[in-house]
């Protein structure tokens, strides 16, 4: 697992890449990251029944801008086992902030879930890399991203794939893991990302629009407040 280190992410030179992409702020960091360090890039997103689909027309304006190779987006419902905020309506996004433990918006198994599917295209690809955009320090608390679980991911990744019993094996980026919410924007916005087109908010509008309460949008407002930059987010109300 690569960490933040430039000396690994300067060594693309054109190699094949798959970016997890959800159109939020992170990954649009984690892509710009690895497109300019020279990785030939291939955006890969889920429709998997969220309530905030419009990070999907996101994060089709993302990838067009940093014009990667090709941008798939993989429908899959993983509202049929429910079990959160962000798949089931029947449960509602958590206004109040923090409240301990694994908040309802923490998606069973998504991003086990989410790598897998970037494990086997990359195999297809014959791409040597994964990028995704976990974060361990202003983040809402999800176990899956962690990174003692990208760790073992990426052991089960080298034992399960032909590419890694018979070739050099696939290896994951997480460049964003040790990082700040701040110290992310301010690097995104050193390589250009417009934070304007991005979604994080749990429950936007049909418009994209962000609601300004949800921990997502908290954290999201408390970062470009800590990284003294102007927050070009559309708000539905005031965060």
């Amino acid at each position: 697992m690569s960490r933040d280190g430039n000396a690994v992410l300067n060594n693309g030179q054109g190699q094949k890449a798959v970016v997890l992409l959800s159109g939020g702020l992170d990954s649009a960091t984690t892509l710009a990251m690895a497109c300019d360090a020279g990785y030939a890039c291939f955006a890969l997103s889920f429709d998997y029944g969220q309530r905030h689909s419009p990070e999907l027309t996101a994060a089709a304006r993302i990838a067009q801008k940093w014009e990667v190779a090709q941008h798939k987006v993989i429908s899959l419902d993983l509202g049929a086992i429910g079990g959160s905020a962000l798949t089931d309506s029947s449960i509602d996004v958590p206004t109040a902030g923090a409240t301990g433990g694994i908040p309802v918006t923490y998606v069973p198994a998504r991003n086990t879930v989410f790598l897998s599917f970037a494990l086997g295209w990359a195999e297809v690809l014959e791409a040597g890399h994964i990028f995704i955009g976990v974060n361990a320090v202003d983040y809402s608390g999800y176990p899956d991203c962690r990174p003692e679980y990208i760790n073992a991911f990426q052991h089960m990744a080298n034992l399960a794939t032909r590419a890694g019993v018979e070739g050099s094996g696939i290896r994951i980026h997480t460049p964003l893991i040790h990082l700040s919410k701040a110290q992310i924007i301010r690097r995104g916005q050193d390589l250009g990302v417009d934070y304007g087109t991005t979604i994080s908010c749990y429950n936007p509008d049909d418009a994209g629009s962000a609601c300004g309460i949800c921990d997502s949008c908290r954290l999201r407002a408390e970062g470009f407040h800590a990284a003294a930059v102007a927050d070009p987010t559309r708000y539905q109300t005031s965060p």
